[in-house]
């Protein structure tokens, strides 16, 4: 006899957005422990990897690791340990010691005791892995933000908890930053940056992640209303190529990281997207739409 399966839908506030979780295909009490236990995965992210909490791996590695190697934690090491990767196979385009860029422009808050310095050169090979989950910085003024990633790692490590919990499908949504799984196809609603009320297309996945950004947001301490919160490590300015983008990858950590990349480089971004099996929808200023060949028969634009 075949066993009732129940479906559930749930969200809290984390990560500095609403992380929701739907989850679908086992019995009801089942459901409930994987949920909490998928919830208790992505604060955990959040708590080894918030530039603000004073005691997160990330807060220690800005303020020691400059002087003397400092351990972290399995997951902040494999974050950027992909951070570094994608830095080099960019060009040095993902750069996660980006954060005094973003101090200067009032996006991060400054750090007690430490004044907000001037944005300084990229650091080439600024950030030095070591075995045992050990990090060294190249110097005490190099700072990293991982608030471009680490997002997308925690989608999928709550999507790895559901699976080891063995539930059959389902979706993880941390504030546009999602992951389906299982084989249900899914519809996403993409907003038009320019006006969120409206959506500019609707977008079907099935075991896969989809990641956005957009080009206007407040920039607390800055007279440029409309800025972005994706700074180009180049200029250390806003990036202003394209006013928003999403991405289709196989993770949700790489999705969440190509969409800062393509920001600032628009289609030039091609060969890299191929090199991770991943596709992109570029919304121009005057809303135009620009799809990767792979996905056309994926996305559906608005009438």
């Amino acid at each position: 006899m075949a066993i009732a399966s129940d479906s559930i839908r749930r969200a809290r506030p984390l990560l500095g957005t609403f992380v929701e979780i739907e989850l679908a295909g086992a019995r009801r009490s089942e459901l409930d422990c994987a949920l909490e236990a998928a919830f208790g995965a992505v604060a955990q992210v959040h708590r080894l990897m918030s530039f603000h909490e004073v005691d997160s791996d990330v807060s220690r590695l800005n303020r020691e690791a400059g002087l003397r190697p400092v351990s972290v934690h399995a997951w902040t090491y494999e974050v950027l340990a992909t951070a570094v990767a994608l830095h080099r196979r960019s060009s040095g385009v993902f750069d996660v010691t980006i954060a005094p860029a973003l101090q200067a422009l009032g996006l991060l808050p400054p750090l007690k005791d430490r004044p907000v310095q001037a944005p300084l050169a990229g650091f080439a090979d600024a950030i030095e892995l070591r075995p045992d989950h050990q990090v060294r910085f190249q110097s005490s003024d190099v700072m990293i933000d991982l608030g471009g990633i680490a997002k997308g790692y925690a989608v999928d490590r709550a999507v790895a908890v559901l699976r080891d919990f063995g539930i059959a499908g389902g979706m993880v949504n941390a504030g546009g930053d999602l992951r389906a799984f299982g084989v249900e196809l899914r519809t996403v609603h993409v907003r038009d940056p320019r006006d969120p009320g409206r959506a500019v297309c609707r977008i079907d996945i099935a075991d896969e992640a989809l990641a956005s950004t957009a080009r206007r947001v407040e920039l607390f301490d800055s007279r440029e209303p409309g800025g972005s919160a994706v700074i180009d490590p180049a200029t250390r300015r806003p990036a202003s190529l394209v006013d928003g983008v999403t991405i289709r990858a196989p993770s949700c950590v790489i999705a969440d990281a190509l969409t800062k990349i393509v920001m600032i480089c628009g289609t030039d971004a091609g060969e890299l997207l191929e090199s991770y099996h991943a596709g992109a929808l570029l919304i121009s200023a005057g809303g135009d739409v620009q799809i990767t060949s792979d996905w056309h028969h994926r996305v559906h634009l608005a009438a």
